[in-house]
């Protein structure tokens, strides 16, 4: 009871923010160069560069911040295609996040029917180049109103690559990279405009590489040690085991290397792995159990098994408190209205979805939810959660009733329906700093509401070890 009552009084104290007026200095900001803003995601798009791979996209990011003036540092926590921009002295530190690699073999035009732009080509089917775009927007805004009003603070936008399987952010969260942070708002494309206090599923994934002698298959099968028969009995295991974890876990697989031709015994064979639960402990539990299927799959083919972890994501750790400071802004600032053409677009595109849902309802905000379920996806935001009150939320870059990772994503987020949505992100993110940087009790509440849900004592470890950022990770693509 004592503590509901003082996480009550913890929500009641954070709902005070600062005027429109002030607001709207912000957010005419992100008018005025909206056209700008427009021609800088759309570049990105038409890119589509791959996870550690973006040159041309970044430097699209960063050349805007070097004319506001931010202090630039690149390539931090060993990634090429990273970058940290600050602004400012004293105060608080805000930061934003800037997501920009695309995803494979997702080429699509900005068309409501299924047409690649460039057969094979990567697409950003995740709106990571609205994404980058709007926060970068937020934060020269942001410093320009810091800049004007003499508010002591930093504002700081970290560029985090490879977010589609890489998992920059982790790196960067090992590095000590946000020790010195107070909050975390960032946002992410979606099919409605929504904040809540959302957790995800907390995620390692893991390639089993079995090595065994090779032979030929019909005259002398004796002598051979299959690894592919390693690969198979794992995997058999695997599948027994499901029947005694925890309902909410999630174990899928697929194998990277079959061996080569049929008539030879594989002496190479692997399998990857991704293990996911709400909770990281449990997912650090799963991994032991599925190693020990590899190895007892290893040992009953005689080859060996080599584990080799290659991302690892704490689930998020929400915070309400932060979430309700963004649902008020959001609220003011409004939703995607279409125009006559988006909504001819809009209502073309939903007919390719197997649920209509109206087009319409992107204009709206969605209620506050206390308490949503898990989102059953993963992201490396989770391990900043950890560390730093974080909220993210959604805006309505894509038709309502679009599937994240679809051509439809990419067909929205390549036309004015997807630039509407971005501008509403930043307008949002720019808007919850300044009730941040106003008023530091919101923070100070926001830290504490972190404490309780995170628990004493705590030491943050990325799950993924000491490995080096896997920067040839999409080498295949």
């Amino acid at each position: 009871m004592r503590y509901i009552f003082f996480f009550s009084t913890l929500l009641v104290f954070a709902v005070s923010g600062v005027s429109q007026d002030t607001k709207s200095i912000v957010i005419q900001s992100v008018e005025k160069k909206a056209g700008e803003y427009k021609e800088i995601a759309l570049n990105i798009w038409e890119e589509a560069e791959l996870g550690f791979r973006e040159e041309k996209s970044i430097s699209l990011l960063i050349q805007p911040l070097k004319e506001a003036g931010f202090r630039i540092e690149t390539g931090v926590a060993g990634m090429p295609t990273s970058f940290i921009a600050e602004w400012g002295d004293g105060g608080s530190v805000i930061g934003f996040l800037a997501e920009y690699d695309a995803l494979p073999a997702m080429s699509q035009a900005a068309v409501p029917y299924l047409q690649a732009a460039e057969e094979g080509r990567p697409g950003h089917a995740c709106g990571h180049h609205l994404f980058g775009t709007a926060s970068m927007a937020a934060a020269i805004a942001v410093k320009q109103w810091l800049e004007e009003t003499g508010t002591p603070g930093r504002i700081r936008l970290y560029g985090t690559p490879a977010e589609e399987g890489g998992g920059g952010k982790v790196f960067m969260v090992r590095e000590g990279l946000f020790d010195d942070v107070d909050a975390v708002i960032t946002w992410h494309p979606g099919d409605m405009n929504k904040s809540a206090p959302n957790s995800t599923l907390s995620a390692i994934s893991a390639t089993f590489s079995f090595s065994g002698v090779a032979s030929h298959a019909a005259r002398f099968p004796e002598r051979g040690h299959s690894a592919l028969d390693g690969v198979e009995a794992m995997n058999n295991m695997v599948n027994l085991l499901r029947e005694h974890i925890p309902q909410e876990s999630r174990i899928h697989y697929t194998i990277k290397n079959g061996g080569g031709a049929a008539n030879v015994v594989p002496a190479k064979a692997s399998v990857g792995y991704i293990i996911r639960h709400p909770d990281m402990k449990t997912v650090k539990d799963l991994l032991r159990r599925v190693n020990l299927a590899a190895e007892g799959a290893a040992m009953g083919t005689e080859t060996q098994v080599e584990m080799t972890i290659e991302t690892g994501y704490y689930n998020i750790l929400p915070n309400t408190i932060l979430s309700r400071i963004v649902q008020q802004n959001l609220e003011e600032i409004g939703g995607v209205p279409y125009d006559d053409a988006e909504l001819q677009f809009a209502l073309k595109l939903s007919e390719t979805f197997p649920q209509k849902v109206d087009p319409r309802r992107a204009a709206e905000v969605e209620p506050f939810d206390e308490n949503p379920p898990v989102t059953s996806a993963s992201t490396d935001v989770g391990d900043i959660s950890w560390v730093v009150p974080t909220t993210s939320f959604r805006a309505a870059t894509w038709v309502p009733g679009t599937a994240s990772h679809s051509w439809q994503a990419v067909a929205a987020g390549g036309m004015s329906i997807g630039i509407k949505g971005m501008l509403v992100a930043a307008k949002t993110q720019a808007a919850s700093a300044l009730d941040l940087f106003q008023d530091p009790g919101i923070i100070l509440s926001a830290k504490k509401e972190l404490l309780l849900k995170r628990g004493e004592p705590f030491q943050y470890e990325a799950l993924l070890g000491d490995i080096p950022p896997p920067l040839d990770y999409r080498k295949d693509y």
